[in-house]
């Protein structure tokens, strides 16, 4: 990826430009809303990180600005204004996604590469696989080990998150804001009441497990040998 870094917090660009570098992607950085807007429309990126208070211009007029124009590059919003309003003034000005500050640098790339993987993906894919459990998202199927297995609405929309995110960890935050569309944690045990039914389905009855928790993570999905 080919990140953009519209952040005038020079402790946190360099946090995630060390972070992206690690993992092999490319960054740009710009410390006010005006040098980012000049590099966001002057060169291409896959994604763009911004902050909502930026110096010169503030991220929601970097991002208006930028959407008014046509570009629809994904923008990832990073800021410590973390309140429900703030969250959706950031997303109906034109944001993909948001991150409360403080974040952790996996929750930040695991985002990143979605929002990646959307924009980029030149034909919609119409079947995922992990190990022997497979989803036809036409069909609305899933089978494991040539079994059809029945999944509510929910369900099929949260194991197909999952699916899509193979072998990556999915984090509370990210599981609330995509499948059940809240911003802000309801502090109930919804998600775990949903894994546990995804569970019973997808992984009790065969010799090995695909759904893991991640003690203070999240969750993953993946072909893990637990017996290794």
């Amino acid at each position: 990826m080919k990140v953009l870094i519209i952040e005038d917090d020079p402790k946190v660009s360099s946090y995630i430009k060390k972070g992206l570098k690690q993992e092999g992607h490319a960054c740009h950085i710009a410390d006010t809303g005006s040098d980012g807007l000049f590099l966001a429309t002057t060169e291409k990126y896959d994604v763009i990180v911004v902050d909502r208070m930026l110096p010169e211009l503030d991220g929601l007029t970097v991002l208006k600005t930028l959407r008014g124009a046509g570009n629809q590059t994904p923008i990832l919003i990073l800021s410590a204004l973390g309140e429900v309003d703030d969250r959706v003034k950031g997303l109906k000005a034109g944001g993909d996604d948001y991150l409360v500050k403080p974040f952790a640098f996996q929750e930040l790339i695991a985002r990143l590469e979605v929002l990646n993987r959307r924009s980029t993906k030149a034909t919609a894919e119409t079947r995922l696989v992990v190990e022997d459990l497979e989803m036809d998202l036409l069909g609305r199927k899933v089978m494991r080990a040539g079994k059809t297995i029945e999944l509510l609405a929910r369900e099929f929309n949260l194991l197909e998150y999952l699916m899509r995110l193979k072998g990556q960890v999915v984090t509370r935050t990210m599981l609330l804001e995509n499948i059940w569309d809240y911003h802000f944690d309801p502090q109930t045990n919804v998600i775990d009441v949903h894994i546990s039914r995804l569970r019973s389905k997808i992984d009790k009855g065969f010799k090995k497990p695909l759904i893991r928790t991640i003690r203070g993570a999240g969750y993953i999905i993946d072909d893990y040998d637990n017996t290794a």
